[in-house]
């Protein structure tokens, strides 16, 4: 229960609906929706697409999305894989001949693949949504037009990150040549016209036409093989979640080309210790997953790539495997870290949980990759690119080796929680690299530590990534030198590590129970 003699952040909790986010007005744009007869599709969408306005530098319609949907009046969850492949005439072969040994990532057309969300959350609104595209495009149509006040989470990114953009971006996604202030009202016509267009038109008003021919004429005047067929041909897919058991709790995720077998993983490793006798905010758990997640990562690293192209997802799945990997971990000693083998890993990303009032679930992850994506913008209409090329391998012969049609290995994850067969919690972590272990630390601070989302959320965090572990403020210094003294090379991060939200389902209760990272501007938000 949260001691109220330290300032933080209450769980929301209401009846009807709830959103969880990272920006006040895109809850509230959720919210609005619900209440004005839409279903959890609608608002998510809504909320999402806002998102790519207030947040720039994390998502955007040049962006990737994962969605998780649970239909009213069921529990079988429904996956549906919005990431973009590779345009067909990418080739790794011609990317090394060309001197390359990593993908390229910020301002290079290579790192830019087919942008999936826009066709996701057009196939998501027909096939499930109510209210149609028109209604739940709106209001961010509004708001590009008569402009968001910068939130300060997102000034702090755009101050540090705005140097990733191109010549062309920056005219689209700075003022007056400078990143906003705080509190200045950033707008965006060019997106407007855009929505206008997919509210009239569908999918059509995005991969065709004249807002595709700006995109394509972008990528191919910087080098990029990318063309009008690419973007026509673009197509999101559903596709079978994979869950694990930890404790009795089922752990639902999206299947490869995301990481979400990671997470599972990851909790089968940690399931052979006894976290719960260990201080939650101590050494010995910090070790453990720290440990643990250098081996899953390790293993990720080797395997996971588009689920066309890769063999080992059972193997990755396997309690077996994560035994085996577990007699590997010394309790009182860090190893070596595990040398990467995919070329970049994630960065920055948005997510979004709603629930309505028939228990629709949704739980969806949005994101343009690394900040402000590749730095791209297309000419007419300012639509960042994402760089989720830059997560394929140069390595020949890899799983996830760079080439044309395929999917990149992402790293972004929408899960939910099952206990019995029921949906009892959709959640999400952002943070880069860290989402696979920040669901499991999400699944044990919940688990084995019996926090409630909020508190679950807020708990302090810390990320062993490719020989750095990083711990935050909320951990003592006694606790950061035991981990040195264990050979753990410790660092304080600049700002905290990721953000999460997440909506409990309180069956027996009628209620939902939310809550929102302070680590963000977001809030959860019920009515």
């Amino acid at each position: 229960m949260r001691d109220f003699h330290h300032p933080g952040r209450s769980a929301a909790f209401a009846e009807n609906g709830m959103c969880a986010t990272s920006h006040p007005l895109a809850a509230q744009t959720a919210i609005a929706i619900l209440q004005a007869g839409g279903n959890a599709v609608d608002a998510a969408i809504a909320g999402a697409v806002l998102l790519g306005l207030c947040e720039p530098a994390m998502t955007g319609i040049g962006g990737d999305c994962f969605v998780l949907v649970k239909p009213a009046g069921s529990e079988d969850i429904v996956a549906l894989n919005g990431s973009g492949r590779a345009p067909a005439a990418l080739s790794g072969a011609a990317l090394r001949a060309q001197g390359h040994t990593k993908m390229p990532v910020f301002g290079h057309p290579a790192a830019v693949t087919i942008p999936g969300a826009v066709d996701a959350f057009c196939r998501l609104s027909a096939d499930y949504g109510k209210l149609g595209l028109d209604a739940v495009l709106a209001p961010t149509i509004h708001y590009a037009e008569a402009g968001v006040p910068v939130a300060p989470r997102a000034q702090f990114d755009w101050a540090h990150h705005h140097d990733n953009l191109t010549p062309t971006a920056r005219q689209h996604y700075l003022i007056d040549g400078q990143a906003p202030r705080l509190g200045q009202l950033f707008r965006h016509t060019g997106q407007a016209e855009v929505l206008r267009r997919v509210a009239r038109e569908g999918r059509k008003g995005f991969y065709e036409g004249e807002v595709a021919e700006d995109m394509v004429a972008a990528l191919r005047a910087l080098g990029g093989v990318h063309t009008m067929e690419d973007f026509a041909n673009t197509a999101c897919d559903y596709t079978t979640p994979i869950s694990g058991s930890y404790k009795g709790i089922e752990l639902v995720e999206h299947p490869p080309n995301g990481q979400g077998a990671t997470a599972i993983l990851l909790n089968n490793i940690l399931a052979e210790f006894d976290l719960a006798s260990m201080d939650p905010w101590g050494v010995d758990r910090a070790h453990i997953e720290a440990e643990a997640t250098k081996l899953a990562y390790d293993a990720r690293d080797r395997f996971l790539a588009d689920a066309d192209h890769m063999t080992r997802l059972a193997y990755l799945l396997d309690p077996a495997t994560a035994r085996k990997l577990a007699s590997l971990i010394d309790p009182t000693r860090a190893m070596a870290s595990a040398q990467a083998l995919t070329e970049e890993t994630h960065k920055e990303t948005i997510y979004l949980t709603v629930v309505d009032r028939d228990r629709m679930v949704v739980s969806l992850i949005y994101s343009v990759f690394k900040d402000f994506g590749s730095g791209i913008a297309s000419d007419k209409f300012g639509i960042l690119f994402q760089n989720r090329g830059a997560g394929f391998s140069l390595d020949q012969g890899h799983p996830n080796e760079a080439n044309g049609g395929k999917r990149p290995m992402h790293t972004i994850i929408p899960a939910m929680l099952k206990q019995n067969g029921r949906v009892i919690m959709p959640f999400g972590v952002m943070g880069g690299q860290y989402q696979s272990t920040g669901h499991a630390r999400f699944v044990t601070n919940v688990v084995d530590y019996g926090l409630g989302p909020q508190d679950a959320i807020d708990a302090p965090r810390c990320f062993s990534e490719y020989g750095e572990m990083r711990v935050e403020k909320g951990y003592g210094d006694t606790v950061r030198q035991a981990l040195a003294d264990m050979g753990h090379k410790v660092s304080i991060p600049p700002v905290g590590i990721g953000g999460a939200q997440a909506i409990r389902l309180h069956h027996d209760l009628g209620v939902l129970e939310g809550g929102s990272d302070p680590r963000k501007d977001g809030i959860a938000l019920g009515y």
